[in-house]
């Protein structure tokens, strides 16, 4: 879908847009911005305790038209790396490198890629033989992960983004974290986070509980090792019970609509240059008007250590 990346005018709360400049993050609940502590080079946020990442990347991406057809979207370039580059080296410099590729479309390539970035031995592929089915799917096939007993990053591989988003997602509370951008296009192709009194109510394009207001999700999320688990559960009921063809927002979704007030929050991400790559149009805006405004990874290591310093 096409995103649109225009800063948001500053609200109170939200001057947390303007501290990225400084490399203070944090995440947003109760109303209320978090500033978290600085996460040093070469450590992660937790003080040491294991991250499990688990990334899909299986589809075909139809949408995309046919000169994309041969190539899987986590392999689109923007410059001169691959979404798939981008993100292992963005989880890298978070000292995240427990990383596991949902595959399917054009699985080899992606393999390919691996090797070709040496890591053949740390990023290791689950395959999903039926990628031609709803997402819920791939997220079932990496049910190991999602059952590990360690936090888990589950993430969309089909988005272009830089470091500031993955320091929103990983620094402060609540440990079950959604990223949220108020800039979202009109219609019923983004997936919408809802949002009434400070706590998300409702997950999904088409929302049915009644709401605040409401922004895009990333397709990036943290979730405890009990919630990964349970979403996992509810993942292998989608599968057995004959709804394969949906995605795997819905027992995500499920989750929201039943969890306790607080079990779920969100950062925000207004602001920060990402967009999620769909269709043929993203991919001209993610190369004109996303790339443009990246930092890479030294340039935002940087500003942390000037902050925290």
């Amino acid at each position: 879908m096409r995103r649109a990346a225009e800063a948001f005018p500053l609200r109170p709360n939200e001057l947390f847009v303007a501290l990225d400049a400084m490399g203070v993050y944090g995440c947003h609940t109760a109303g209320v911005y978090r500033p978290s502590r600085i996460v040093p080079q070469g450590q992660d946020q937790t003080g040491g305790t294991r991250m499990k990442v688990l990334l899909l990347a299986a589809g075909v991406g139809r949408r995309l038209g046919d000169p994309n057809r041969d190539m899987p979207k986590a392999l689109l370039r923007f410059g001169d790396k691959s979404l798939l580059q981008r993100h292992i080296e963005i989880l890298h410099s978070f000292a995240i490198t427990d990383i596991a590729v949902t595959v399917g479309h054009l699985a080899e390539t992606i393999r390919q890629e691996i090797a070709r970035l040496g890591l053949g031995e740390q990023v290791r592929t689950i395959d999903n033989p039926r990628y031609r089915e709803g997402s819920v799917v791939s997220l079932w096939s990496g049910r190991d992960v999602l059952t590990s007993g360690e936090p888990v990053l589950l993430m969309d591989a089909d988005v272009l983004y830089d470091a500031r988003l993955m320091s929103r997602l990983l620094t402060g509370d609540p440990a079950n974290c959604f990223l949220l951008d108020r800039a979202i296009a009109p219609g019923d192709e983004p997936v919408k986070l809802c949002i009434r009194d400070d706590r998300i109510v409702d997950f999904h394009k088409r929302p049915q509980v009644a709401h605040d207001w409401h922004g895009e999700s990333v397709g990036f999320f943290r979730l405890t090792p009990p919630i990964a688990a349970a979403l996992a559960a509810r993942a292998d009921d989608y599968v057995r019970q004959g709804s394969a063809q949906l995605e795997y927002e819905e027992p995500l979704r499920d989750m929201v609509l039943a969890a306790a007030p607080g079990t779920f929050g969100y950062a925000e991400v207004t602001g920060l240059p990402w967009t999620e790559i769909d269709f043929a149009e993203d991919v001209r805006h993610a190369q004109t008007a996303i790339f443009p405004r990246l930092l890479d990874v030294a340039t935002t290591r940087a500003a942390v250590a000037g902050a925290a310093g």
